[in-house]
């Protein structure tokens, strides 16, 4: 997986046709020496004359997100900048795009983050999103929360409330200006990458012989879709079930029936998304295929998840 091109599947976006006719998304390969410790680049950008909010269940998948807001038609100079570390998110992601953005987003390997960070568990960073230097102190100079330009903020321009920082970001020192400025101001997307390639390859990796099982098993959890329960996965690892919690812990972020189900939600609703006006495939067989107990038991799990039943989903997709 390592070697290979960015994946160009949508999985774990919700109603990702939607998504894609109102941004600009696109996914790159990091440099050579960190491919085996990410899954890839993402970059969006958007002009939105209306607010759309973007749903999605996300991977366990740590990431490191630069981001940049602004209102329509403002200077660029005028756009609010900030830079997170987003743990693995427990629920649906929910965000309002408005006005101009861009986001250049690093997602790690599930395994993958721990060796760059390697002070703390990742289960550290589960469910929360702090401030960058929150995790990587060095990135911080100190200078306040400004433009992406390094600026100062014009005393004269009242902020946009739709655009003011992440109020979910927990609270943490500023990033460096220089350092959003080198990852959001181009225009093109290779001095952006190459911005995200240097970010990295100053900080590490770290060697981490356990990062690299935990990448392996939750490979194995996402590409064998026969391994549906925790037993089947100790099995394979050559671990006891408390020695694999607490691999997965501690550089994963989440316990391995987790990632299992997780991964089940995923396919189911990738299977509904492509069902379209049929309403889905036939939803008790696939409840079997994933390793559900029965029907209502995958019902229950993306309906708690994504808000809508896999019928209702998949016909709303279709819907005009």
């Amino acid at each position: 997986m390592s070697d290979s091109a960015p994946r160009r599947d949508t999985r774990g976006i919700v109603d990702p046709a939607e998504l894609l006719s109102r941004v600009r998304f696109r996914r790159h390969t990091p440099a050579p020496e960190l491919r085996p410790f990410l899954e890839h680049y993402w970059l969006i950008d958007w002009e939105l004359p209306e607010p759309y909010a973007t749903h999605v269940v996300p991977h366990p998948s740590v990431n490191i997100v630069f981001q940049r807001y602004g209102a329509l038609d403002a200077p660029a100079v005028h756009a609010r900048a900030c830079a997170e570390v987003a743990g693995i998110g427990l629920g649906l992601f929910t965000r309002k795009l408005t006005g101009t953005g861009r986001v250049c987003g690093i997602q790690f390997r599930p395994g993958g983050f721990r060796p760059f960070a390697p002070a703390w568990p990742v289960s550290t960073w589960t469910g929360r999103r702090v401030s960058l230097p929150t995790v990587f102190p060095d990135t911080d100079t100190g200078a306040g929360r400004g433009p992406a330009t390094g600026t100062e903020p014009d005393p004269t321009t009242k902020p946009d409330p739709d655009i003011e920082p992440d109020p979910d970001i927990e609270p943490g020192p500023a990033t460096a200006p220089g350092l959003l400025d080198a990852v959001l101001s181009p225009e093109t997307d290779h001095p952006r990458v190459a911005a995200l390639d240097a970010f990295l390859l100053a900080r590490g990796p770290a060697p981490d012989p356990a990062a690299d099982r935990a990448m392996e098993l939750v490979d194995l959890v996402r590409e064998d879709r026969g391994l549906r329960k925790v037993s089947q996965l100790v099995a394979a690892a050559g671990l006891s079930a408390r020695s694999l919690q607490r691999l997965f812990g501690s550089h994963v972020g989440v316990g391995p029936k987790w990632v299992i189900l997780r991964y089940r939600i995923h396919e189911a609703l990738e299977r509904a998304e492509a069902a379209g006006e049929a309403g889905g495939p036939d939803w008790a067989a696939l409840a079997a295929e994933l390793g559900y107990s029965d029907q209502a038991h995958l019902v229950r799990d993306f309906t708690a998840t994504i808000g809508a039943s896999p019928t209702a989903y998949a016909r709303g997709l279709s819907a005009p």
